[in-house]
């Protein structure tokens, strides 16, 4: 899940050396924290949080094949 939210980021941002994806947690359930550059906070999130609302739909798309649960944090 990790690598999937990486590269989800990295394709969206300016700055893609600064993308830095962090899993907390083990088992089951999962929380991957995304940081970016702050001038690229806005790309990640998007218009009332709709980019943001999408990447957390894929990942956890992604997980459900795995069945695990996973929550995506943005963080600064």
């Amino acid at each position: 899940m990790k690598e999937v939210l990486e590269i989800i980021a990295k394709s969206l941002v300016e700055h893609p050396d600064q993308v830095s994806v962090t899993e907390i947690g083990k088992g089951d359930s999962i929380t991957l924290e995304l940081r970016v550059a702050d001038g690229d906070m806005g790309k990640v999130i998007g218009k009332q949080g709709k980019i943001a609302k999408a990447i957390r739909t894929v990942v956890k798309a992604a997980a459900s094949i795995e069945n695990k649960h996973v929550t995506v944090d943005i963080v600064q």
